[in-house]
């Protein structure tokens, strides 16, 4: 197994911890005996979750740190080691999506998005790995998308994030080889979870995706732990999204591009 086994000294870090697919990632790593800290910048959520996890038997400590910040993610080690606790286990998780063409974005939102989806994942990668290369133990989980496999005219910014993420991830895992530690990188597909209103998507609009897409967060979390814990490398939830994930891959851009761009919601409004 290449998930370290939980102990009183050691612990699971999750960034975006507050809402959806992080909350349950909290819960089922919670399940198998993990003291987690919970990180994100909504305090209120944190000590609701954290509260609800200690009912539960399970030891957990809410950490706010708002991830875009460079200042904030450089002493989030420093913050955890100040808990007691040795990371053994890191779940980048935190993330958004802006909606539209690039033409029409604002400058801001866009920048404030690969900060927190492509350059925060780098950053605490590189800043927690030395110490679980150095322990000869430890687990990465970096929460990617099936948009990965695939452009996403009208959330490009956020598609090619994704991307990043689930090359950075490869290249982590051939490095990390023979060290002790391993990198996972979750690739769910569509997911209730709020992610989509945050991005500006409306109900109807979220839901021009197949059913048969779908997965629940408990789920997606069940999928990212246990490929951690069997030292996979790409995880992708469901049946479905694994078969469409392939044949983004195949599919020829010529005739690809298009008619995602025909189809995307945020590409069709006035």
């Amino acid at each position: 197994m290449s998930l370290p086994p939980p102990s009183s000294e050691t612990a699971a870090v999750v960034t975006g911890a507050s809402s959806g697919i992080g909350t349950e990632i909290a819960r089922e790593l919670a399940r198998r005996g993990h003291q987690v800290v919970l990180v994100a910048r909504s305090a209120g959520k944190l000590d609701q979750l954290a509260a609800e996890l200690t009912a539960s038997g399970a030891r957990a400590y809410p950490l706010v740190a708002d991830l875009e910040d460079r200042a904030a993610r450089a002493r989030l080690l420093d913050d955890v080691s100040a808990l007691g606790l040795t990371p053994d286990v890191l779940v980048n998780n935190a993330g958004f999506s802006t909606l539209g063409a690039v033409a029409a974005s604002d400058p801001q939102g866009e920048i404030s998005m690969l900060e927190l989806d492509v350059v925060a994942v780098a950053d605490l990668c590189s800043r927690f790995l030395p110490g679980m290369v150095s322990r000869g133990r430890g687990a990465v989980l970096n929460v990617a998308s099936t948009a990965a496999f695939q452009p996403l005219p009208g959330q490009a910014g956020y598609g090619a994030s994704k991307a990043f993420v689930l090359s950075y991830t490869q290249s982590l895992a051939g490095e990390l080889r023979g060290t002790g530690v391993t990198a996972t990188v979750l690739c769910p597909g569509p997911v209730e979870t709020g992610f989509g209103e945050r991005a500006g998507f409306t109900k109807d609009e979220e839901h021009v995706l197949p059913k048969i897409l779908w997965e629940s967060a408990a789920a997606v979390a069940k999928a990212g732990v246990d490929a951690m814990a069997h030292g996979r490398m790409v995880a992708i939830p469901g049946v479905a999204n694994r078969a469409a994930a392939a044949l983004a891959q195949v599919a020829p851009r010529s005739l690809l591009v298009p008619l995602l761009a025909r189809q995307h919601p945020g590409l069709k409004r006035p």
